[in-house]
């Protein structure tokens, strides 16, 4: 069969394939609170997190120090304040059921006390757009809607960095060293371009695969590339209905 592809060795997860985790600090997200329990946190330092694009806060709440992703215009020495029924200002940290509709937040729970796991990148917000009898309707920033438990906390403004993709790497060596620190796979080469023994689709004199390059669910590992048990590929054929 030859040699093993590329997306079988990689699959076996060696440790050539897998992220780099020095320069990683802690995992962000809120500190453990009751439900009704309220904190005031000061801001100590803004830090930056290897493959984390957004700087990141460190927030010190009595003697718990917590690391979030910083939103726009929040500073050194800042104080901010967490809790359901704590004031509506911009880089405090409401429960859903507090913000009212139309604000632009971040560090988003998925579930209560997850620490946040949704929109925390940088440049990116949610909206709140609606509450309802079953929850907080809260628009992503993929355009999609989730309904959310009003109990689930967030953060008040917009992740920074949101210029982040503006600056062009200019050379491939900067390039390769922002995708190893996200533990992506760089650079990528075609199938096609590779030869027989490294890729199912290599090995012809002009690059085209020269056969169907959809594979069912079921293939074997080694042959398992290209569209995988796609639900429809080719052009569509649209019938025309007779007059």
């Amino acid at each position: 069969m030859g040699k093993r592809p590329l997306v079988r060795r990689r699959g076996k997860g060696g440790k050539q394939f897998q992220a780099v985790i020095r320069g990683k600090i802690v995992p962000a997200k809120y500190p453990n609170l009751q439900l009704t329990e309220q904190r005031v946190g000061s801001i100590v330092d803004i830090v930056h997190e290897r493959g984390r694009d957004a700087p990141l806060a460190k927030i010190k709440f009595d003697n718990e120090v917590s690391y979030l992703p910083a939103p726009d215009g929040m500073e050194v020495g800042e104080q901010i304040e967490i809790g359901n029924n704590v004031d509506f200002k911009p880089n405090n940290i409401l429960a859903l059921e507090s913000i009212p509709d139309g604000t632009l937040i971040c560090n988003l729970e998925r579930n209560i006390g997850d620490g946040g796991k949704l929109v925390k990148s940088a440049g990116s917000s949610a909206i709140v757009f609606s509450h309802t009898s079953q929850g907080v309707s809260v628009k992503l920033p993929s355009g999609k809607f989730t309904t959310l438990n009003p109990k689930c906390k967030a953060m008040i403004g917009i992740v920074s960095g949101a210029g982040r993709k503006e600056k062009p790497f200019l050379k491939a060596g900067n390039k390769a060293k922002y995708m190893i620190a996200h533990g992506k796979l760089y650079p990528k080469v075609r199938g096609i371009a590779q030869a027989a023994v490294y890729h199912p689709h290599g090995g012809g004199r002009h690059q085209h695969v020269g056969r169907q390059s959809s594979v069912g669910r079921t293939t074997p590992p080694g042959r398992k590339v290209g569209n995988i048990a796609p639900r429809k590929t080719g052009r569509a054929r649209i019938k025309q209905k007779k007059g």
